[in-house]
């Protein structure tokens, strides 16, 4: 019956560790998740999430896009 016991005891504690672990770092785990899931999906196609200036501000929050060029024609004589 002791064996039993330390069995039981034994997988209630990893139980409680696992859930322990789920909740201190459930950000974390579920971005791996969402990554592994989007890399498991044939369909995904990781250009369609691609905004390259959304990107850049997010790594130089200093970035400004440049302005259109003007359409106006300079003559030179």
């Amino acid at each position: 019956m002791g064996a039993v016991t330390t069995a039981l005891i034994a997988i209630v504690a990893v139980a409680l560790g696992w859930c322990t672990i789920e909740i201190a770092c459930k950000p974390c785990l579920e971005k791996g998740r969402e990554a592994i899931d989007r890399n498991l999906n044939p369909d995904y196609d990781p250009d369609d999430d691609i905004d390259t200036a959304a990107a850049v501000r997010a790594l130089n929050p200093d970035y400004a896009e440049a302005p259109a060029a003007s359409s106006a024609v300079v003559k030179t004589v």
